[in-house]
């Protein structure tokens, strides 16, 4: 069922959209990885896993679980809920179980839909940043570039993973956890520059 839906949303996206992928190669073959990106649509999880051998488990905002067919496609491509606006611990756990079985987990820091012209002005979570000092595993940082307007070139860019230089061991105070995120998120933001 996951691989079908997998053609279909490749078949689809190559109609609806003329599509470049950029970095490829910095998908590490195997093991545990956090993918962060920008946020500009509905379709960034799918248009992030285009054409990419691995799955990206995503964490989704539990509004999208509410519409059953919305959710069952969600679930079929490995995403889980998390509740926005608070401490969601469970999907912390839930993150931290996917690193731990050797997967890719994909989050946007922004934490919802940002717009080019509304860039910066959101504050990113501190979410991301707290399950990174906990895994210790490689990040990558990815943008999405393009209006998705029908028929209209997209970019997917993927830059190159890249440790944290944290204590594991250090208790982070949330903002010390905010400006590791705004760090991660920077990375996302100069590989959209000049695109």
């Amino acid at each position: 069922m996951r691989t079908l839906g997998r053609i279909l949303s490749v078949i689809i996206l190559s109609l609806l959209y003329r599509i470049e992928i950029i970095g490829r190669e910095n998908i590490p073959e195997k093991g545990p990885a956090i993918l962060c990106a920008n946020h500009k649509s509905l379709l960034d999880m799918f248009l992030l896993g285009y054409r990419i051998k691995r799955w990206i488990h995503w964490m989704a905002k539990e509004e999208l679980f509410r519409i059953p067919i919305l959710k069952s496609i969600l679930v079929n491509y490995g995403a889980f809920p998390v509740k926005r606006g608070k401490g969601d611990i469970g999907s912390i756990k839930a993150s931290l179980k996917i690193l731990e079985d050797q997967h890719i987990l994909g989050i946007f820091p922004e934490g919802t839909r940002v717009s080019k012209k509304k860039k910066g002005e959101y504050k990113v979570k501190s979410g991301v940043a707290l399950i990174a000092v906990n895994a210790q595993v490689p990040i990558i940082p990815a943008a999405i570039v393009g209006n998705y307007k029908l028929f209209s070139p997209m970019k997917v860019i993927y830059g190159k993973p890249f440790y944290l230089d944290v204590d594991k061991n250090k208790k982070y105070s949330k903002e010390e956890l905010q400006s590791i995120s705004q760090d991660i998120m920077n990375k996302v933001y100069l590989l959209m520059e000049g695109h």
